[in-house]
């Protein structure tokens, strides 16, 4: 029996596993080593060590990065650029997430203003998804579209799951105008947590996932079922998310919303066919 790669191992801690599991197996492999990409930068713009260190790892995956498309790929990146190489993977999006990650390493993001979230979300979110449209073998227009949207609504899900823990790396990615029309002049992650208006912020980040997902859902619902089985697995379960965290509430204490796999389960079987 074959031993999974490093990248399945990662990819398998991930709660997107199951849905790239349905994938045939190129497109699987493939979406297992984006996967693996993204793990690996995110790791090092979460952890506490010095900041100059994590920015020097950045800079060392750019290069690895552009090895790969020099074709000289160091050797553990060799199943990354055979789906590179299979599904015509582009280098920008690669640098893209990179330089998102780095947004995090620079300095610890607190309230940015609307622009600086919107290209936060670009960066580490819709840039994942324009890679991965590619191995689903999405049209052109149509892929980049749903990239844009269902990679907002995931991160805006994202970031209201996580307020806690990224309040905890000093962290707060609620955007600065949603702060300040609910009376929220803190930027101090602990503090504007614990403001009584917070879930009116939080309510109008809600609102802009909303939308997204449905954004998202009318492309979707005009692409053929094969090619959008993934992100179908990937958009409802993170909705599934959404829903739960405003059933629980934004005020504290916020108890962790995480989706059970036998829920995950279902919605991978709804979407086989």
């Amino acid at each position: 029996m074959n031993k999974p790669s490093l990248a399945a191992e990662r990819a398998s801690r991930s709660s997107f596993y199951r849905g790239m599991r349905i994938l045939p197996r190129a497109q699987r492999e493939a979406m297992f080593e984006i996967y693996s990409f993204c793990r690996a930068v995110d790791d090092i713009a979460d952890d506490l060590g010095p900041r100059e260190r994590r920015r020097a790892q950045l800079a060392q995956w750019r290069a690895d990065i552009d090895a790969v498309y020099d074709g000289a790929p160091p050797a553990a990146l060799a199943g990354l650029a055979q789906a590179v190489r299979g599904f015509d993977l582009r280098r920008e999006d690669f640098i893209a997430i990179i330089d998102g990650m780095e947004m995090d390493v620079v300095a610890d993001i607190r309230a940015p203003d609307r622009a600086t979230l919107d290209l936060y979300c670009d960066r580490v979110a819709c840039a994942v998804g324009r890679l991965s449209v590619r191995v689903f073998g999405m049209e052109r227009d149509a892929g980049i579209s749903l990239a844009h949207h269902l990679g907002r609504a995931l991160q805006l899900t994202n970031i209201l799951r996580d307020l806690d823990e990224d309040a905890s790396l000093g962290r707060l990615y609620l955007p600065r105008e949603a702060l300040q029309a609910a009376g929220i002049t803190a930027t101090d992650p602990g503090a504007a947590l614990a403001h009584p208006a917070i879930g009116k912020v939080c309510a109008e980040i809600v609102k802009l996932a909303e939308a997204e997902f449905g954004e998202a859902r009318a492309i979707m619902n005009k692409s053929p079922r094969r090619v959008v089985r993934a992100p179908r697995i990937m958009g409802a379960a993170y909705h599934v998310i959404l829903e739960t965290l405003v059933a629980r509430g934004f005020a504290p204490p916020r108890a962790p919303v995480r989706l059970a796999k036998a829920k995950l389960l279902l919605i991978v079987l709804c979407n086989l066919f």
